[in-house]
């Protein structure tokens, strides 16, 4: 039997998502406030929009901008914890 695959999974569960929706896991935390999360059944990604808050889609610019931020808040993390001790 031949599948047929959509860029978010098979036929099958996207369809079961856009009928019940998606049921996002968290599979990244950039920061306290901003994470990734992924579908488990389709597999589509979206993270936290930092200006609303809100889940929009992870694009390739989205995971530079994810990936920036989360270097950022690293180092300032590292240097309070060394400020401290």
């Amino acid at each position: 039997m031949k599948t047929s695959t959509t860029p978010h999974g098979n036929k099958f569960t996207s369809f079961f998502c856009n009928l019940f929706g998606h049921h996002y896991v968290v599979s990244k935390k950039v920061t306290e406030h901003i994470k990734e999360y992924k579908c488990i059944h389709c597999g589509k990604e979206v993270t936290t929009d930092v200006v609303t808050g809100k889940l929009s889609e992870l694009t390739p610019e989205m995971q530079e901008i994810n990936s920036t931020l989360e270097d950022m808040y690293r180092k300032r993390q590292n240097r309070s914890v060394h400020q401290v001790a």
